[in-house]
Order: structure tokens, then sequence, then C-alpha cells
């Protein structure tokens, strides 16, 4: 008697679409990489990130804003390599959407052909509604990004909460409609109050994706070096930690350093 093994079915923007409808929140983590894409994507997240945020936590800059889109392009490829269920978004970088429509088309059908990934993510709402309708276009599914915009940083020169006042906020407010009506399938909305994250979900028919925008977005995002406890400099409000994973590598390390300078590695058990 043959077994067969079940078959994993992949989360499409339809499926998102779906979770909302009913109430369900949706899972999403970053990844940079085919090893832990493998491991998050086995333990049942639903969207895989590959984000700029690699610039960060990859890279060791300080802002998102020196990674190139052949970077992403590589991260992203080694993603895809590894997922098997959930639906993989990846970061357009600054600089390759903000110029020309052209341009974003070219950027987003590289990333679409070269890492194989399932859609993109851009950063802004009505300055760059041109660049989404283009790459809408082509086919090519379109997450937005509202708030906290880290691209954007040495314009606002501060990471603190966005649309706090009543104007910023109702432009939020207009952006997230505008977003849903060109047709993107999902908006992050970053270090937002709450109140405005749960206005805007209940205002427009795609999903939200929250990250410091409180607990009535439809699903949450957290950079997985954050959660694990990797990056432990970065301590924001918004930010729980699932595992300390700074403590447990270094305490790992130091026992291999002192086994190996103590002649204790490797033992008669592992040679050859």
């Amino acid at each position: 008697m043959s077994v067969h093994k079940q078959e994993i079915k992949r989360i499409t923007t339809h499926q998102l679409r779906e979770m909302k409808n009913r109430g369900e929140k949706i899972a999403m983590l970053t990844a940079y990489d085919y090893s832990m894409a493998r491991i998050i994507d086995g333990a049942g997240i639903d969207v895989v990130l590959v984000g700029d945020s690699a610039s960060n936590v990859m890279a060791g800059h300080e802002t998102t804003l020196p990674i190139t889109l052949d970077q992403m392009i590589y991260h992203a490829a080694s993603v895809v390599r590894a997922v098997k269920r959930a639906l993989v978004i990846v970061d357009l970088p600054f600089g390759t959407y903000q110029g020309s429509s052209g341009e974003a088309l070219r950027s987003a059908i590289r990333i679409m052909k070269e890492a194989g990934a399932h859609a993109v993510k851009l950063e802004g709402g009505s300055e760059i509604k041109e660049s989404v309708d283009r790459i809408l276009s082509a086919g090519i599914p379109v997450m937005g990004h509202l708030g906290l915009t880290p691209q954007s940083i040495y314009k606002f020169g501060t990471y603190t909460v966005r649309a706090k006042e009543e104007a910023e906020a109702k432009k939020l407010l207009d952006d997230a409609k505008m977003l849903d009506d060109c047709g993107c399938f999902g908006i992050v909305l970053e270090k937002i109050p709450a109140a405005l994250a749960k206005k805007v979900s209940q205002s427009i028919q795609i999903p939200t994706i929250g990250i410091g925008a409180g607990p009535d977005a439809d699903g949450q995002v957290l950079v997985m070096q954050d959660m694990l406890g990797i990056t432990k400099e970065f301590k924001p409000r918004f930010l729980r930690r699932y595992a300390d994973l700074d403590s447990e590598v270094t305490k790992a390390v130091k026992n291999y350093v002192t086994d190996v300078k103590s002649k204790d590695f490797p033992n008669q058990d592992e040679k050859y």
C-alpha cells in the first residue's frame, strides 16, 4: 500500500483576503536566507517578507537605503528556494520605483523573474500611485506600506509614531483607500496609533498587516532577528521577543571554543 504525502497548499493573495473576511489573523515574518526561511515556513508562517531590513540586520547598515536591487534579488531567491507554503513578498528597495513607473515595472519584473517571488511591496501612497498602477497592469501582485516608511527616514528625521496629527491621519486613510481601489492585495501599517489602524482596517477590503499598529490590524509582522532576540539593541514598545538567541548562540560558541582549546573536541567518537 503506497502512502501519499499530504500536498502542501500554497498561501495566495486570495486566501489572505478570505482570512480577513473570516476574522483569521495573518502571521508574517521577515526572512533573508534559505535556512531560516525553511524553518519559519515549516513552522506555519502565512507570509514571508524579504524586507529591505536586510540592509540593517544582514549587512549592518544604519538604514534600509543602501541595499540594492541585485542584493534584494539574491536574498529573495534564497528564501523562495526554501519556502513551500507561505506567500513570499519582496520589498522594492529605495531608488528602484520612485523615479518613474517604467523603472518601477522593470524592477518588479526582475524580482519576479530572477527571484521567483510571489509579490512585491512598495512604500508610500498617492505619490507612488503611477508606479503601483504600472506594476499591477503587468499582473504582478502589489502590497502597500503606509505610516512609518523607513526608506523616507531622512525626510521624517525620526522613527517615532506617524499619523498622530489629524491631517496626516486623514492622508494615510485616503492613501489606504486609494491602494485598495488600485488593486493592491494588502497594506503594511507601520508604527501608527492603534485607533487609526483599526479605522483603516475596517474601511478597506484588503488585509492590513501591522507592526507597532495595535491588535486590530488583520495581521502582524515582525523582523525575525528582532523577535528571536538576535538584535538585542533594538527595543521598541511593539516588539515581543520569543527567544534569546543572542545569549544561546554566545553560550554555544563559548563552549565550542573551550572544547577546541582543551582538545576535548573532536573526541574518539568524532573521528574517522
